[in-house]
C-alpha cells in the first residue's frame, strides 16, 4: 500500500510518498516559498535523481497539484497514475483535547482543526490548507490526520494543569499539551522493539533535540510528562527558542525597552533566542563547537546551557517516574552530536547512567546504536527518528479495511 504524507506549513508543503509495510520510501520532496515565488525541491529515491527549479505556487492547492503531476510524469514519476496511492496521511501540530489519537478526516475533524487555531495559528491553519488542497486534487482518496499532541493526551491533570486561575483552563484550554509527539512515540516504540521488550514493561525518557527540542517522561507506554507546554517554545532551550523562562521576563523588557512590543518580543522569543541568542552565531551545534575550538566564550556558554537544562529534565523525569529503564536521543542534534549526549549524561553515572565514550562517538547516523556500557542499569540508546513513517503507519492502520 502507497502512502502520500504531507506535512503543510504557512508558505511550505513537505511531502513524500511511501509503503508503510516494506518501509520503502518512493519520492520525498518540498514546496516552498508558497505565494512568495515558488520553489520545487523533487527526489526520485528510485533512481536517486534529484532537481531544484523556481516554480510559480500561488497556494497549497497548486503545489499539490504540481506534485501529483511530477509523480506520475513519465520523466520523474515513481508511479504511473494516482490510483496507486490508497490514502494521504497529513501531520497536524495541534488537537488540542479534542482529538487524542490519528483520525480519518472528515468535516467534524476539520472543524475541530480550524477550532483549534488560536492554539496554533501558524500550523494548524497551514494543516487545514494542505488538507483542502488535498481534497480539491485528490476527492476520492481517504485522509487521515495525525496531531504532534496526540501521544501526550495520556498526561494527567496534575502534569498538564498550569497554576493560573482555573478559569483559564476552562474559558481558554490554557495548560500543557506538549509536542513532537510522533516523534516520541515513533522512537520509544522501536527502541523497545529492538531491547527486546514491549514499551508497556518500560520507563523511557526521550531526548528529541535539534532546532526544536522536547524531552518526554514515559511511563508504562504512556507519557506522564513532557518538556513543552502550551506552545513549543517551552522547555528546554532550543536553536532559536528559549526554552523555560521567568513571564515577568516580558513586562520587564516591555517597561524598559520601549522600542519592544508584545509581537516584536514574540517573534524575538520564537526566532531570535536559544543557543543563537546566547551564542549570536548560530542555531547549529556544528557552528558552535568550530567557534568553541577558537575560544569564542558566548559559544561555549550556548552549549553549556543548553546540555544543562536537557539534564535538568532528565533528572526531573527521573524523580517523578520513580525508576528508569531507557533514555533515548533523537533527532538532529540527538543523533548527530555526540558531545552534546555525553555532556548531558556526565556525572549520572551514580543514577546508573552509564555511557561507553567509544561507542557514543562511533554511533553511526541513520542507524539505531546502543552507546551505554555493558552492565549499565539504564540502557542509552540513539534512535533515528522518522515521522514520515510514523505518519504512514498510523494512516495505513486506519485505512487498510477500507481495501480489503
Amino acid at each position: 500500500m502507497l502512502i502520500l504524507v504531507v506535512n503543510a506549513g504557512s508558505s511550505s508543503l513537505k511531502f513524500q510518498l511511501l509503503n508503510p509495510e516494506t518501509e520503502k520510501v518512493y519520492a520525498r520532496g518540498l514546496c516552498d516559498r508558497i505565494n512568495l515565488g515558488g520553489i520545487f525541491k523533487y527526489i526520485n529515491c528510485l533512481t536517486e535523481e534529484e532537481f531544484t527549479k523556481n516554480e510559480p505556487l500561488a497556494s497549497h492547492q497548486e503545489a499539490m497539484e504540481l506534485v501529483l503531476q511530477t509523480l506520475v510524469s513519465p520523466e520523474h514519476g515513481v508511479v504511473e497514475s494516482m490510483d496507486e496511492v490508497q490514502a494521504i496521511g497529513h501531520r497536524v501540530v495541534h488537537g488540542g483535547e479534542s482529538i487524542r489519537k490519528a483520525v480519518l478526516i472528515d468535516e467534524e475533524v476539520e472543524e475541530v482543526i480550524k477550532r483549534i487555531i488560536p492554539l496554533a495559528p501558524l500550523h494548524n491553519a497551514a494543516a487545514l490548507a494542505g488538507i483542502k488542497a488535498c481534497e480539491e486534487v485528490m476527492p476520492d482518496k481517504p485522509m487521515v490526520a495525525v496531531f504532534d499532541t496526540a501521544f501526550h493526551s495520556s498526561m494527567p491533570d496534575y502534569t498538564y494543569t498550569y497554576a493560573l486561575p482555573y478559569e483559564f483552563y476552562e474559558e481558554y484550554h490554557v495548560r500543557r499539551y506538549g509536542f513532537h509527539g510522533t516523534s516520541h512515540d515513533h522512537v520509544s516504540t522501536l527502541a523497545a522493539e529492538v531491547i527486546g521488550k514491549k514499551r508497556e514493561d518500560l520507563n523511557i525518557i526521550t531526548c528529541h533535540l535539534g532546532n526544536g527540542s522536547s524531552l518526554a517522561a514515559i511511563k508504562h507506554g504512556e507519557v506522564l510528562d513532557t518538556s513543552m507546554g502550551m506552545t513549543p517554545v517551552s522547555g528546554v532551550p532550543m536553536g532559536t527558542r528559549t526554552g523555560d523562562m521567568d513571564p515577568a521576563v516580558v513586562k520587564y523588557l516591555i517597561d524598559n525597552n520601549h522600542d519592544l512590543t508584545l509581537e516584536k518580543l514574540d517573534k524575538l522569543f520564537n526566532k531570535g533566542s536559544g543557543v543563537l541568542g546566547i551564542s549570536g552565531i548560530s542555531s547549529d551545534f556544528r557552528d558552535l563547537y568550530d567557534a568553541i575550538e577558537f575560544g569564542n566564550d558566548r559559544a561555549r556558554l550556548a552549549v553549556e546551557v543548553f546540555a544543562y537544562q536537557v539534564k535538568k529534565y532528565i533528572g526531573a523525569f527521573m524523580a517523578v517516574l520513580g525508576d528508569l529503564d531507557l533514555i533515548v536521543f533523537t533527532a538532529g542534534v540527538g543523533e548527530n552530536a555526540p558531545r552534546v549526549r555525553r555532556d548531558v549524561l556526565s556525572g549520572l553515572e551514580k543514577f546508573g547512567i552509564e555511557l561507553d565514550p567509544q561507542k557514543n562517538v562511533s554511533s553511526v547516523p541513520g542507524q539505531i546504536n546502543e552507546i551505554s556500557k555493558e552492565g549499565s542499569k539504564v540502557k542509552v540508546m540513539v534512535v533515528p527518528t522518522n515521522e514520515e513513517l510514523e505518519i504512514a503507519l498510523k494512516t495505513y492502520n486506519l485505512v487498510k479495511s477500507l481495501y480489503e
